[in-house]
């Protein structure tokens, strides 16, 4: 069976991200696995084009970016206080291309992430990430739907 050394948990913070950490835990912890924690912020490079000063822009990116760094270290603290080493890492992007650039860069064997679940027109209008990753991703993905697991 291949080993999972590293494992990358994408996450966006939401409770949606709290009901997957146990299958996270649970693969590190049989796997004596590394866990690198990645959110990405999505880039506001289209409000520059709608009058918006791009000082604005900038500047509420910052934010958000600081705001998220905070965040994700509360976290990874209160969900992962046990596993040593875990990584964190706030990008800023599109989440398919950041997740899948940060699946190559740092080599990581196994990705587990949560899916929202979108049906129909909210599907076609937002996409999924988690359907790009899968599909793009050298490596293998474990989707959880936090919405049908108990818990």
């Amino acid at each position: 069976m291949k080993e999972f050394k590293k494992i990358l948990f994408p996450v966006d913070l939401s409770e949606a991200s709290v009901k997957i950490v146990p299958f996270v835990q649970g693969m590190a912890a049989k796997h004596e696995a590394l866990i690198h924690l990645l959110f990405v912020a999505r880039v506001f490079d289209y409000f520059t084009s709608m009058y918006v000063p791009h000082p604005s822009v900038s500047q509420f990116e910052k934010e958000v970016i600081d705001g998220a760094e905070k965040r994700l270290y509360e976290f990874s603290r209160e969900h992962f206080k046990s596993f040593e080493g875990v990584k964190s890492k706030v990008a800023a992007g599109d989440p398919s291309d950041e997740i899948l650039n940060y699946v190559d860069s740092n080599k990581i064997d196994l990705v587990i992430m949560g899916t929202h679940g979108r049906k129909g027109l909210d599907k076609v209008i937002f996409g999924s990430v988690a359907e790009r990753v899968v599909k793009s991703a050298a490596v293998p993905v474990m989707v959880v739907n936090p919405f049908r697991i108990g818990g």
